[in-house]
């Protein structure tokens, strides 16, 4: 697993190490372990999939303490340009965003 980080704090890319030949590949998607050592402590408590046909925009979404959570996405099959933009009032990065196309071809994942 490789961490990039980004622009605002609290938002990194993460880019898995991918083990592939003829028949398919192979990748760990998420080790709690390493997460935590490369990123942050967490606690994975919800997974969620959705599926969007082309030119779906699926929205902002935040939350505000005490119901914020962190999000882990990936993209399986086309692609998405996945936006983070800091809305935290008083932040040093307030109004600034962060863009990265997550697509099948590059396995990435972006954590906030």
């Amino acid at each position: 697993m490789t961490v990039i980080e980004t622009e605002i704090e609290g938002v990194v890319i993460i880019e898995s190490r991918v083990l592939a030949d003829d028949r398919g590949y192979f990748f760990e998607s998420f080790s709690q372990k390493e997460f935590e050592e490369k990123v942050c402590k967490t606690t994975f408590v919800q997974d969620n999939e959705s599926r969007s046909t082309y030119g779906v925009l699926r929205g902002l979404h935040f939350q505000k303490m005490p119901y914020a959570q962190s999000k882990l996405v990936r993209v399986v099959k086309g692609s998405v340009l996945d936006i983070a933009v800091d809305i935290r009032k008083g932040s040093p990065s307030f109004g600034k965003h962060v863009a990265v196309e997550l697509s099948e071809e590059k396995i990435n994942f972006r954590y906030q």
